[in-house]
């Protein structure tokens, strides 16, 4: 399975709007803002191009951005390293039925993604981990490593002050719960003979 194949997956912080924003204008900030902090990245980065930085900030699509040759190799040196290993990585979570990671950048934990089953992880995993890597270009975090209890301890804490559901009757409901330090988002699927959340995301905030 290619890293590339299928559609671009926003980085956390991008999607983590699209989720829980029903403005779109908030959204468009946040892309904006992710362009921004790109740019600067790919300004520090050896031997910059200044052209290259003025066309991450002037451009409307988030997607262009992710294209820019600079951008596309700084994720790279993130992200390579774990594709790469992929069929390792994979094997891995087959052997442990592991059905979501949490992500931690600098060793400060920011996001989780979690999934129905091991193949629904196994086949978003290439563009997650692309996604993840974007988060790492443009995080300012600072920190040692993050340790699995604490990895553990994100994953536990899901009691929200308010929750919020949207549902399609017979086919899905959508479910935020905004808690002390968190946002979750969670897809359960209501088709016949399912009832099962499809997908969970939980975002550091």
């Amino acid at each position: 399975m290619s890293a590339s194949s299928g559609t671009l997956m926003a980085q956390p912080s991008v999607r983590a709007k699209a989720m829980g924003d029903k403005d779109q204008n908030q959204v468009w900030a946040e892309v904006r803002k992710q362009q921004q902090s790109m740019s600067e990245a790919v300004e520090v980065a050896a031997a910059p191009s200044p052209q290259s930085a003025e066309e991450i900030r002037s451009t409307s699509s988030y997607a262009r951005v992710m294209e820019n040759k600079n951008v596309k190799e700084k994720v790279d040196q993130i992200a390579k390293p774990i594709e790469q290993d992929y069929q390792s990585l994979i094997r891995q979570l087959r052997d442990r039925n592991a059905v979501g990671v949490v992500i931690a950048v600098n060793g400060r934990i920011i996001w989780a993604d979690i999934f129905a089953s091991t193949e629904l992880l196994e086949k978003y995993w290439p563009k997650l981990v692309r996604s993840y890597a974007s988060e790492a270009v443009v995080s300012r975090a600072k920190g040692g490593e993050a340790t699995t209890k604490q990895a553990e301890a994100f994953l536990a804490d899901m009691e929200g002050r308010k929750e919020t559901i949207e549902s399609e009757p017979g086919i899905y409901r959508h479910t935020e719960v905004n808690g002390d330090g968190f946002k979750a988002f969670a897809l359960t699927s209501l088709l016949p003979k399912t009832g099962f959340d499809v997908h969970v995301a939980k975002m550091a905030e």
